[in-house]
This record gives structure tokens, sequence and C-alpha cells, in this order.
């Protein structure tokens, strides 16, 4: 770091400007575990918000302030460290925002999605900081695209509905004509991360590592040769509303869960795809089990493998029960990833990510709508995935269907062996939801 640099940093601490703290598990996670530098621009959480209503740059950029204000993960930064770096937050910040009234040759669908492409790829400072920002688009009178990128190292999924939640929250705010800040969260990102800390002992460690050891004990990889790091691709299906209603009636007749269901689903088609029995894949957890946590923007979510066999004689329901078991058992032995991954002894690589290759993950955190007199914000997830992985198939409820996102690696699949793998997707659950009895085997026909 330069010397003018070290002794303003020195100022700051002195003064309490800025405090530093040591990374999250999860954030080491990005650090330490990931064939990915955590500069890479996958790393970044893209959506956009649909705004209509009379709001104003400068009302939205208040509201943006007073959330800055209460989030410290958007005061936040990264420093050198000797071990690892450091968390950096600053005691204030200033809303960062910029305005773009969009000429009549730019509204059109295809001009906006290529604007924000440039606005997602844009690289992050991670020094300086700050780790996010927002652009807003009008495309006419009352009508606005509110793009918001984030980096990975302070955001999951769950911080985006808690986003909109306080945007929605400090707006109405503005609107009452009062200066006063939003009251603030029950517990802040760096105290969770002090508590994961505190709750992450050797000994915790130690006894979740043995339960990992013996559950991954001869599990190989779904494809042999590691792919070439790249850019995700993207395709998007949807399980319709019917299916999808005939699908959480089969959960309910197994006495699972939707995600149980969808995951055996998802495990019989990728045994029909590649030929395996054993069947590796990883999923995220929130991590948010307490009520303090919940308001709280920040990387809390982890990552936990899940390990499946497919018996081709087995009855489908008896398979999903078998699987609903199994994920039950891995979710309450879940601990830090980063901590998994050196425990098993599976080093970072260059183009593999550590355990699995393949992601799985039914996105059912909170993704408000809200409605106000004269004002509608409804928030749109960019699933855009991250290149650690070589295949991801993310499901996302809207309203009665199921989006499927399907997310891969140009250098081992092309799309049409994408929408192949959608089709088989979607025949293994649609005989498996008028034929639960049959046998694993006969859904792959």
């Amino acid at each position: 770091m330069p010397e003018d640099n070290r002794a303003r940093l020195k100022q700051w601490l002195a003064s309490g400007e800025a405090s530093l703290q040591p990374l999250t598990f999860p954030q080491r996670e990005l650090w330490e575990s990931s064939p990915v530098p955590v500069a890479d621009t996958s790393n970044h959480i893209c959506t956009f918000i649909q705004v209509r209503g009379a709001i104003t740059a400068q009302d939205c950029e208040a509201a943006i302030q007073r959330v800055v204000e209460r989030q410290e993960v958007l005061r936040l930064s990264s420093l050198p460290g000797k071990g690892q770096p450091l968390q950096m937050i600053r005691a204030t910040g200033t809303a960062v925002m910029r305005f773009r009234e969009l000429p009549a040759s730019r509204r059109h669908p295809q001009a906006i999605e290529e604007l924000m492409q440039e606005i997602f790829s844009a690289p992050f400072d991670l020094m300086r900081g700050p780790l996010y920002r927002v652009e807003l688009l009008q495309r006419g009178p009352d009508d606005l695209v509110m793009v918001f990128v984030i980096h990975h190292a302070i955001a999951d999924g769950w911080t985006l509905g808690v986003f909109v939640q306080d945007l929605c929250a400090a707006y109405i705010q503005g609107l009452r004509g009062g200066r006063a800040s939003l009251p603030p969260v029950p517990q802040t990102y760096s105290a969770w991360g002090v508590a994961e800390r505190a709750f992450w002992q050797p000994a915790e460690l130690d006894k979740r590592a043995t339960f990992w050891k013996s559950r991954l004990a001869g599990a190989t990889r779904l494809w042999s040769a590691p792919a070439a790091v790249g850019t995700l691709q993207r395709f998007v299906s949807n399980i319709p509303a019917d299916l999808t209603a005939a699908v959480r009636d089969l959960a309910r007749r197994t006495s699972t869960t939707l995600f149980s269901t969808l995951l055996a689903a998802f495990q019989v088609t990728l045994h029909q795809w590649t030929g395996k029995e054993d069947i590796l894949v990883g999923t995220p957890v929130a991590n948010r089990n307490k009520q303090a946590v919940r308001e709280t923007m920040g990387y809390c979510s982890g990552n936990v493998p899940l390990r499946g066999h497919v018996d081709p004689c087995l009855p489908f329901a008896d398979s999903v029960r078998a699987v609903h078991l199994a994920a039950a058992d891995a979710f309450a032995q879940a601990m830090p990833f980063v901590e998994l991954a050196a425990a098993l002894g599976d080093a970072p690589a260059p183009r593999h990510n550590p355990v699995f290759d393949v992601r799985f993950a039914l996105q059912n955190h909170p993704i408000p709508d809200v409605a106000l007199p004269g004002l509608s914000i409804k928030l749109r997830i960019r699933c855009t995935g991250t290149a650690r992985f070589d295949l991801g198939c993310e499901v996302t409820e809207e309203a009665a269907a199921l989006e499927v996102v399907w997310l891969f690696r140009q250098s081992l699949f092309n799309q049409p062996d994408i929408e192949t793998l959608d089709r088989a997707f979607l025949a293994v659950l649609t005989q498996a939801c008028s034929g639960p009895q049959r046998r694993t085997a006969a859904l792959t026909r």
C-alpha cells in the first residue's frame, strides 16, 4: 500500500471513520476456495428493479443514502492483510447513483438489455469501494429501470430482497418529509461474522468434518476433464403451473418438500445424461436462521454438498424419500464451505471448484413486489451464477409456476445440449408425478 494511503488509513482508524474486521467464512470462500479470482466480474450479483410511478432521481438518491447509512456492507471494501484480506468498514458513506434519461432510440428492450449488460460487467475496485452500483434508466414518464449490481463479497440472494424493502421504507420516510435515518439493523454484518467465528471453533469444525469425510468418501466428478474457466451462458425455461402444482402435490403425498422432489428428479436427469449413478451436486443455504440477521445485507449464505445414489430399480416415490432424508442429514451437518474443502484436502485449482462442479438451487428467499399508491416496484434477479461451477440449475418460484435458469460452461456444453437436458428434466417430473410408483429406470426412457 502506498505510504500516503497507509497514513490516511491510520488516521481513519484512529478517528473512528473506519474499522477493520476479518473476512467472514463466506467471504473467505471467495478468496481461498474459488477457482475464479475474487475480482472477476462473474462474482457480480446482477438485478434490475422495475419502478413505475412519479418518483424522481433525487427521491431515489435520497432513499439509497438512507439504506447506505443502515447497511454497513454498502460502506465496505477490502484491504490486503498479512495472512488474508480484511474488511474495511467506513462509518459514513455517500450514495453512488447515476441517472440516465434514455433517448427514444434506446428505450426498446434489446437496447436496455445491452445497456444493463454493460453496467453488469464493469469491474469494482475492491480496495477503494463501494462494492455496489446503481444506475437509474428513465424509459418514459413514470417508467424507470433501476439497475443494481453488487459484489458477491457483500451480498447473496437474500440481500436483494432486504435492499428493496429498505429502499421502499426509505422512500416512504422521504415522502413524509423527515430527515431521520432508518432504524438500525438488529445485527450488523460484521457482528454476524463475529458470532459465526465464535461458534465455529476447532472442536465443532472437526466434528462436522468427520461426517463429511465419511459421506463424501469415494465421490467422483461427473465429468473427467476440468473445463476452461469463462463466463457462464444462460438458458431460461419454466415448469408450467399445472406441472408445478403436480410436483407440489407429489411432495405432499411423499411427506417431503418441493426442494427434495425437484432434486430427486434432477439427480435422475443427470443419471440419464451422464450414465452415472453416483450424483454429487451442491446447493446454497441461506444461513439466516436467527431473526436478528434477516434484515441484514451481506454474504451469509453457504454451500452444502448433496450426494445421491440413483437406483434404477427403486420407485420414484421411494427415491424422493431417500433424497429428502439424505438432504436433511447434510443440512444438519452444514459447515463453512471453505473449512469443509480444507478438511477434505480439496485445494482450489484454476479450473475446478472444490468438491462439486454442479449447482442445484431452489431460490425461495424473499423477493418482494411492492405496490403503494402511485408506485409499484418489482425486483427481477438476473441469474448469472458464478464461473466457479460448470453447470447450474436455478429454480425460482414465479407465482404459480417455476422458472428454471440453466447456467453452463460453453467449453463443455452448447445450448442444444442444455435444451435437451431441460426437456429431460421436465419429462422426468411429468412421468414421476403421473406415476410415482414407477421405477426410476422407467422415467428416463
